[in-house]
């Protein structure tokens, strides 16, 4: 054995990456990819290239390219959703904590995630996995819209005016925040809009949810 094949097998070798190492390399190329450049970004290659790994890997771990989409989607939807969960349950009056959800909602700071929402739902309309994690996605924004309208609307309010309100927030949140991204009415109080309909709508009185 020469010399230098000596020293080369002296040389610490890397150690390899985990199929589950690998799989989470890849998930959070793409994440990053869609977050920084839209879902129409993600292509085989450029996954690829922001894993650095090769195409033919990225093709191992994510054979459809569709399904990728939607689980990069539903992931950085789910992560936003939990976030603005957080920040609103750390509110104890409940139309506060139904303001604290509105601000965050509408204060610029997430136009990353309102540009995959809006590429979402303009790829969806050709691609039935990403149409199925939109409307599981939408589902579950509602819910947590409805929670945050129960705790601070009057007791006797029913569920299905609750239902119908929780609806037309997200309608006028997803609206005004896609408004936002090509500078449309910028500057705006959205969140002066959106708080008195729902001061009319819930019978709060003037001013609660503006304070």
């Amino acid at each position: 054995m020469s010399t230098a094949s000596r020293a080369a097998d002296a040389r610490p070798r890397a150690p390899r990456t985990s199929p589950a190492e690998r799989a989470a390399q890849i998930t959070a190329a793409a994440t990053a990819l869609a977050l920084d450049e839209g879902l129409h970004a993600l292509t085989l290659r450029a996954v690829a290239a922001r894993a650095g790994v090769a195409s033919s890997l990225v093709a191992h771990y994510a054979p459809s390219m569709e399904q990728l989409v939607a689980e990069t989607f539903t992931a950085i939807v789910r992560t936003e959703l939990a976030e603005v969960r957080a920040h609103a349950a750390a509110v104890r009056e409940p139309s506060i904590r139904l303001r604290a959800l509105l601000e965050t909602l509408l204060d610029g700071s997430r136009d990353d995630v309102t540009g995959v929402w809006v590429d979402a739902w303009s790829i969806a309309r050709r691609s039935a996995p990403l149409a199925a994690a939109v409307r599981e996605q939408m589902t579950a924004w509602h819910a947590a819209v409805v929670d945050a309208l129960r705790a601070a609307a009057p007791a006797a309010t029913h569920a299905r005016e609750l239902d119908r309100i929780a609806a037309h927030v997200l309608a006028m949140v997803d609206g005004l925040n896609a408004h936002e991204l090509v500078d449309y009415r910028a500057g705006g109080s959205g969140l002066a809009l959106i708080a008195g309909m729902l001061e009319r709508e819930l019978s709060l009185p003037a001013g609660a949810l503006t304070r």
